[in-house]
């Protein structure tokens, strides 16, 4: 049997250093570029600074004095194109070659997680960099999609943001990237589910650690929760770093920064964090959680159609290659828009074959229309009439028709299914504030094809039982019991829309 290599004797600000290891990658010839993130290396492993490396680090972490020990927990806030993906993919191999863990016969763990595919990969191929360095290819043994195993029993392995993938397994460190943007078909917090998950893995030994590296996006979330909470405190067990895209990355251009500044000055000051701007405070989320779990029927996945019921139908449209294609049928029942049916298709698909099952499932519920986004083009339009259904342009934009659709939520005015991606889509959206009209969408990486379809639905349902109430009302009232000859009249501008 081979012995397994002990481990390499060296920090990691010395591997930086030494042109033979990290600091053989094209990204670290010019060392005082990486300047902020060497102090930032520093403080994580408790290495000694000098008197402006100490300056350097007071103003990134609002603390004093340096940790005395290594942290178990790392926060790292910093903004867009900083090169956190570069050092996320360094901090995993250092630990997995230089630190000597006491495995025994187990083995141990380095799981780097990112808040995407494209992401994860973009650091797995990091990682497959660093270890193709002469000095370092020895150690690994083999070299697989999304896991490499090294000879000394560890493995660094990367995935998506999953608490399920985080089980069962022996970790040593884990590393998150861009955490505050981790989204999930079944949570609205997959970052503190998988948190909570990892936590009992990296427990069963005291020198593992926690690293999680993001640029900042809204006030929710862990990445959040340990600025506000533990920024600028002196707790010996973690450690939360915040700094700009210019003091961590020098060389990127200026002038795309000065340009989003001005384009978008709340969104682009944390996206490179200038102005100590970390977390938006112009964004919240559009649904309160109990206000939505309060209109959702458990264990309702769909109803029937029924006899003489008027449907609705909503549809939020997909070319079939990036986004789901959706559609939501809902009714009135008293005074409440009940939600009946979702269908959906998920990419890639044949959007004609797609428009083609919707219709089966119209012509089910007695539907002759949908209503659907206008910016869709003709192509919807051409292929829901080859199915003898109407589609009609929403008048609203997708942003309007959310709040439209937050009273009736917040008064239960209506009954959703128990939709999980559904749900986690209302979960997710974010409300905008600020100057002018408000606006509601998904959160980068996110998707709201079923939350758009069922909101079309259930506000064009509300909609049209409005406009038939002032309909027939403005009728009963106008007509008088008399002789003479009866009139009706008709107010020109009623007080809802009617659109059907």
């Amino acid at each position: 049997m081979t012995k397994a290599p002990r481990a390499l004797t060296m920090t990691i600000v010395q591997a930086i250093q030494d042109r033979r290891l990290f600091g053989g990658l094209p990204p670290f010839r010019d060392l005082s570029t990486w300047r902020v993130w060497m102090v930032l290396l520093k403080a994580a492993f408790a290495l000694p600074m000098d008197a402006a490396e100490l300056e350097i680090y007071r103003r990134h972490t609002g603390r004093l004095n340096p940790p005395k020990k290594p942290p178990r927990e790392l926060w790292i806030i910093v903004g867009r194109r900083g090169g956190k993906s570069l050092m996320a993919a360094v901090i995993a191999v250092f630990l997995a070659c230089f630190v000597p863990w006491p495995l025994g016969i187990q083995t141990g763990y380095i799981m780097v997680i990112a808040c995407d595919r494209k992401q994860a990969q973009n650091v797995f191929g990091y990682i497959k960099q660093i270890l193709r360095l002469p000095a370092l290819r020895t150690l690994v043994e083999s070299e697989g999609k999304e896991e490499i195993a090294l000879k000394n029993g560890i493995r660094i392995a990367v995935q998506t943001s999953s608490y399920r993938g985080a089980r069962g397994y022996q970790v040593l460190a884990a590393i998150l990237d861009e955490t505050s943007f981790m989204r999930s078909e079944l949570t609205a917090n997959p970052a503190g589910e998988l948190i909570t998950a990892l936590r009992p893995s990296l427990g069963s030994m005291k020198e593992s650690k926690l690293i999680s590296i993001s640029t900042g996006f809204t006030r929710s979330g862990p990445q959040w929760e340990a600025y506000r909470d533990k920024y600028g405190q002196p707790d010996p067990n973690a450690l939360v770093w915040a700094g700009s895209t210019q003091s961590h990355n020098p060389t990127y251009d200026q002038a795309t920064i000065a340009q989003s500044l001005k384009e978008d000055y709340a969104g682009a000051s944390v996206e490179y964090g200038v102005d100590g701007n970390y977390f938006r405070n112009d964004l919240e989320g559009y649904l309160d959680v109990e206000a939505l779990e309060a209109v959702i029927a458990p264990g309702r996945r769909e109803l029937p159609p029924g006899r003489n019921m008027d449907y609705v139908a909503g549809v939020d449209p997909s070319g079939g290659r990036g986004d789901a294609m959706a559609m939501s049928i809902a009714h009135l029942e008293g005074d409440k828009v009940v939600q009946d049916a979702v269908r959906s298709w998920t990419p890639p698909f044949d959007p004609a074959a797609c428009v083609a099952d919707f219709a089966k499932t119209l012509r089910e519920y007695g539907i002759r229309a949908v209503v659907g986004d206008k910016y869709s083009g003709a192509w919807c339009a051409t292929e829901f009439e080859r199915q003898g259904i109407e589609y009609r342009a929403a008048e609203m934009t997708k942003s309007d028709y959310y709040l439209e659709l937050l009273p009736i939520v917040m008064r239960r005015g209506c009954e959703l299914l128990d939709h999980k991606r559904q749900a986690n889509e209302f979960r997710q959206l974010l409300r905008r504030t600020g100057k002018g009209k408000d606006s509601v969408d998904h959160p980068p990486a996110g998707t709201d094809d079923h939350a758009n379809a069922a909101t079309i639905a259930i506000v064009e349902t509300a909609s049209k039982n409005a406009a038939d109430q002032a309909f027939f009302g403005i009728i009963e009232t106008d007509i008088r019991p008399c002789d003479e000859e009866r009139t009706v009249s008709f107010s020109s501008q009623p007080p809802y829309r009617r659109r059907f």
